[in-house]
């Protein structure tokens, strides 16, 4: 497959992947703002963190506040991780590639950014918060569902369709360990708050695991089974091990000459994962795990960009 091809298709999948997981965010902040209102900057503040944004949010504004962050990171096209501006990204990358996508992936993507588009011109000419808001976040995340299944449902399972899962996956990956990251220290001091049950609650809802927990556990929300939970648990659709069983298998199936180093890495993180054990992560630290793990994410992707989607010199 063409270095190109197969960068836009990597790349129209992270884009889609980001821009569900930032509604996912943004939805659950929102809620929680409501609920302690007297928190409001700091739950902001976090998701800025957790996005990477809090640079470019205080080169533009002197405070932090609910409204300017929410249309910051919801329509503002003007900053490239808005939601409004990963659904652009998505359906750009896809047009590049239509004659590699099926017709119905073409359509998906394309209505979603007609559609997004006009939410987002009647969000920003209107305070952002209320119904409207949280309405728009459900429908992003419909519309990413509605992606990926249409792509499984309609794509021959080829190298394109390898690497639009590809890029899935590692963003997911990369999403699901940033927001535990920030939330994990920020929710489990040493004396436990009344209130920290919804909040956990919510940071599990965030992820779509709220269900799963109860499943799974059957007993009260503890900061320990969350991150057992969101790190370790294979059956866990948007944990960091099943993302990485994902990853590792899928670069073994669209392997080249060069990727045997990325490979490697991957299959190094895979199997950290699958051997680990809770008890072990919480004595290193949940943060200092994670953030080794992120870097790890990180050269995975360079790794990905290196042999896959980026031609070497004199290729």
């Amino acid at each position: 497959m063409l270095s190109r091809t197969a960068d836009h298709l990597y790349w129209m999948a992270r884009y889609t992947e980001r821009a569900e997981n930032t509604a996912r965010l943004l939805d659950v902040t929102y809620r929680m703002s409501l609920q302690m209102p007297d928190s409001s900057p700091g739950y902001w503040g976090a998701a800025l963190g957790i996005t990477g944004l809090e640079g470019a949010y205080k080169a533009r504004h002197d405070t932090i506040t609910a409204g300017e962050v929410l249309r910051f990171m919801t329509v503002d096209e003007t900053n490239s991780a808005s939601l409004v501006a990963s659904v652009r990204a998505a359906r750009e990358n896809c047009h590049a590639v239509r004659g590699t996508v099926t017709s119905e992936v073409w359509e998906t993507l394309n209505t979603t950014w007609l559609e997004a588009r006009v939410a987002a011109a009647r969000l920003n000419s209107t305070a952002v918060s209320g119904s409207e808001l949280t309405k728009y976040f459900e429908w992003v995340k419909f519309r990413s569902h509605l992606s990926r299944g249409v792509t499984v449902g309609t794509m021959l399972q080829d190298q394109a369709f390898q690497f639009i899962r590809l890029g899935t996956f590692l963003e997911r990956a990369d999403n699901t360990a940033r927001l535990l990251d920030v939330k994990y220290d920020e929710l489990a001091p040493a004396d436990q708050k009344a209130n920290e049950y919804y909040e956990w609650g919510a940071l599990l809802r965030s992820v779509s695991a709220f269900e799963i927990y109860r499943k799974v556990y059957r007993d009260v929300i503890t900061p320990t089974r969350v991150a057992e939970l969101l790190i370790l648990r294979r059956d866990m659709p948007r944990s960091l091990h099943a993302c990485l069983s994902e990853v590792d298998q899928i670069l073994g199936l669209v392997a080249n000459k060069r990727s045997d180093e990325t490979q490697r890495l991957a299959g190094m993180a895979h199997a950290r994962l699958r051997y680990a054990r809770i008890g072990d992560i919480l004595e290193v630290g949940v943060h200092a795990w994670l953030t080794e793990f992120l870097a790890g994410i990180a050269a995975i992707g360079n790794g990905i960009a290196r042999d896959f989607l980026v031609p070497m010199d004199g290729a």
